[in-house]
């Protein structure tokens, strides 16, 4: 009797329907970034674009792709545009499969400034109003009944020289960033 046929004789038919629930739950040639934006909802995305007509005069790099780019920037923990192009260029090989086209940093520099805003803020609602959804029968981290919140008060530093108006105190400018987060969750409920 060969070593296959005492493994499954003793784990029978339990072993073979977890070999084939891994197989089904195995990547089919996405990464995991690619899995993960998949669950994003189209259509509520591309409804603010149209809002707000974002791809005007886009010819080869649409909001999606600037979405793309900026969260991929987040997951890794990115804290510049150098360190964005250092790290799509890095990964180079891997983009395509990610669902992320390659841009310089000039030029996703220039893209930051032209596409409106409003598209990722009104679709950042969607996705908190989501979240809030999925956690919202989420037992507290507190002994306490009821919603709990907590106010963050953060520093965002800016350079001087692009946003004179940002003066904090001495020669360092920045912008107080007030948020009030659901502790159920830690989703932000508001910002000021």
């Amino acid at each position: 009797m060969s070593y296959a046929n005492i493994i499954f004789s003793r784990f029978g038919f339990v072993l073979l329907q977890i070999v084939l629930q891994e197989a089904e739950l195995m990547n089919q040639g996405k990464t995991v970034f690619a899995q993960i934006m998949s669950l994003i909802p189209r259509y509520e995305f591309d409804k603010y674009v149209k809002r707000y007509n974002g791809n005007r005069h886009a010819i080869g790099f649409k909001c999606r792709d600037l979405f793309m780019v900026m969260s991929f920037a987040q997951f890794t923990d990115q804290i510049s545009l150098r360190s964005i192009d250092a790290t799509l260029v890095a990964l180079s090989s891997k983009l395509s499969s990610s669902g992320i086209k390659y841009i310089q940093r000039s030029t996703l520099s220039h893209i930051n400034e032209i596409k409106d805003w409003r598209v990722y803020h009104d679709f950042g609602q969607i996705l908190i109003a989501w979240a809030r959804e999925l956690y919202q029968n989420e037992p507290s981290r507190l002994d306490v009944d009821g919603i709990v919140y907590a106010f963050d008060s953060s520093t965002i530093k800016l350079c001087l020289q692009l946003c004179p108006w940002a003066r904090l105190h001495h020669e360092k400018g920045g912008v107080k960033m007030h948020t009030l987060l659901n502790l159920r969750g830690s989703i932000p409920t508001s910002s000021i």
